[in-house]
């Protein structure tokens, strides 16, 4: 088993080795617009699973992935010749659904603002429910609010610290 460390090298050299491959000495027409996005190689270095995405509908992405399929064996030598290892990995071609997530993701998150907008647009123009004070007692006078009587007798005296 190898480390993770070097199956992640030699996962990116795998995906920057395929891109090469596929710009420079596969010529199919249907891979025009192929990214390699990622590579993954499993612990045992046998195995390596190349990401790509395709701009365009449907049918490009069908197209592509008859096309990397059929290009696998060219690009397998490629990746043997220059990667230096005792055995050259398989290669499995996925499409990688990452763009097309957070496509849908910047949909949620223009609905939601639009949303958020919606409900800032009605709280600017709602009013209260009940009375603009709920919590005032409307029976009760204003001075008579404390409890007390201001108006009996000095500071002193309610101390029972008089002079006097």
């Amino acid at each position: 088993m190898a480390d993770t460390a070097r199956a992640r090298r030699l996962a990116k050299r795998i995906a920057r080795i395929v891109a090469s491959g596929l710009e420079h000495e596969v010529k199919d027409h249907r891979l025009a617009m192929v990214t390699i996005t990622d590579a993954r190689l499993t612990a045992d270095l046998r195995d390596a699973t190349v990401y790509y995405t395709v701009l365009g509908d449907d049918v490009d992405h069908s197209s592509t992935a008859v096309a990397l399929d059929s290009a696998t064996g060219v690009l397998r030598s490629r990746v043997g010749r220059q990667l230096g290892v005792r055995f050259t990995p398989t290669l499995a071609f996925v499409a990688d659904t990452i763009p097309n997530d957070v496509r849908r993701l910047d949909e949620v998150l223009a609905e939601a603002r639009e949303a958020d907008a919606e409900v800032a647009r009605l709280a600017s123009t709602a009013e209260p429910a009940g009375e603009a004070d709920p919590y005032r007692d409307s029976d009760v006078e204003p001075d008579d609010r404390d409890g007390g009587d201001e108006a009996t007798g000095s500071d002193e005296d309610r101390s029972g610290h008089g002079d006097g």
